[in-house]
């Protein structure tokens, strides 16, 4: 299995993490994984085509917002909230809090 790409907190770019959030399925997925915490690469709340659903995890990862761990075939991620905090204090929390999502430590 190859190697994901996933930056270190200092490497973190805002510009990236915004255009990240700027989609709306992307959007959900990380207000899914602030509400529920880690989640499955296919969770069964989003019903959008498996491919479609890989580029939007992808984009998310390498912005750095999410965390991806592999479990044999499957795929895992988390919200990298902590790393996000230290490199853009309270900008996760303001675009949650916009979002309607529930916070979630």
């Amino acid at each position: 299995m190859r190697s994901l790409t996933q930056p270190e907190t200092a490497d973190l770019d805002l510009v990236s993490v915004l255009h990240a959030l700027s989609d709306p399925v992307r959007l959900e997925l990380v207000c899914l994984m602030a509400s529920h915490g880690e989640v499955s690469c296919s969770p069964e709340s989003v019903d959008i085509p498996r491919s479609t659903l890989s580029n939007h995890w992808r984009v998310l990862r390498e912005s750095g917002l999410t965390w991806t761990r592999s479990e044999g075939k499957a795929r895992y991620m988390t919200l990298r909230r902590d790393d996000l905090e230290t490199r853009f204090p309270g900008v996760l929390t303001a675009i949650l809090a916009a979002a309607g999502s529930p916070a979630r430590e």
